[in-house]
C-alpha cells in the first residue's frame, strides 16, 4: 500500500514538474499532459526553423565567398608555383594578380590562364635576383589575397 502511495505521489510530483517547465495552468492530469504535448510540437517546429536559419545563412554565406577566388602558392627549387581558381569569370582580376607579382618582384617564368567562363591561373615565379631579400610562399599568398580583396572592392565583386 505504502508503495502504490509513494508511486502516486512521486507521479503527481513529476505531473506538477511538467506543468510548470510547459506554463500549463490546467488541473487535470490529462490537461497537462496535453499541454506539455502541444509544448513539445512548438518546440520542434522552433528547431526546424532555427536550423532552416542557419542553412540559409550558411548557404548565403558559402555563395558570397564562393565567388571569392582559391589561391595556392607552393614553393619550387627556385620560385613559386602559384595556382588561382574561381568558378566565376574575374574581369581584370589578372591584371590584379600581374601588379602584386611586378609589387612582389617576382619574374612570371611561365603562365596559363583562363579567364572565359571561370577563371583558372597556373604560373611559376621567381623572385628577382636584384632583391636582396628572399620571400616564402606565405608571403606571396598574403600578396595575392590582398590584390583579390582590392580587385573586389574596386570592381565591385562584393554580394
Amino acid at each position: 500500500m505504502v508503495s502504490r502511495e509513494h508511486k502516486k505521489a512521486a507521479q503527481h510530483e513529476k505531473l506538477q514538474l511538467l506543468r510548470s517547465i510547459t506554463n500549463s495552468h490546467a488541473l487535470s492530469n490529462a490537461s497537462i499532459i496535453l499541454d506539455a504535448s502541444k509544448y513539445i510540437e512548438e518546440l520542434k517546429q522552433k528547431v526546424e526553423r532555427v536550423n532552416g536559419d542557419i542553412a540559409n545563412a550558411q548557404s548565403s554565406t558559402h555563395d558570397q565567398y564562393s565567388t571569392f577566388p582559391v589561391v595556392t602558392v607552393e614553393t619550387l627549387e627556385k620560385g613559386f608555383l602559384i595556382k588561382a581558381f574561381s568558378e566565376k569569370s574575374c574581369p581584370g582580376l589578372l591584371v590584379s594578380f600581374l601588379e602584386a607579382f611586378e609589387d612582389l618582384g617576382l619574374n612570371v617564368l611561365e603562365a596559363r590562364v583562363s579567364c572565359e567562363d571561370s577563371f583558372r591561373l597556373q604560373a611559376v615565379g621567381e623572385e628577382n635576383e636584384e632583391q636582396g631579400e628572399s620571400m616564402d610562399a606565405q608571403a606571396v599568398k598574403q600578396a595575392l589575397l590582398l590584390s583579390i580583396k582590392n580587385w573586389s572592392e574596386t570592381s565591385g565583386q562584393q554580394d
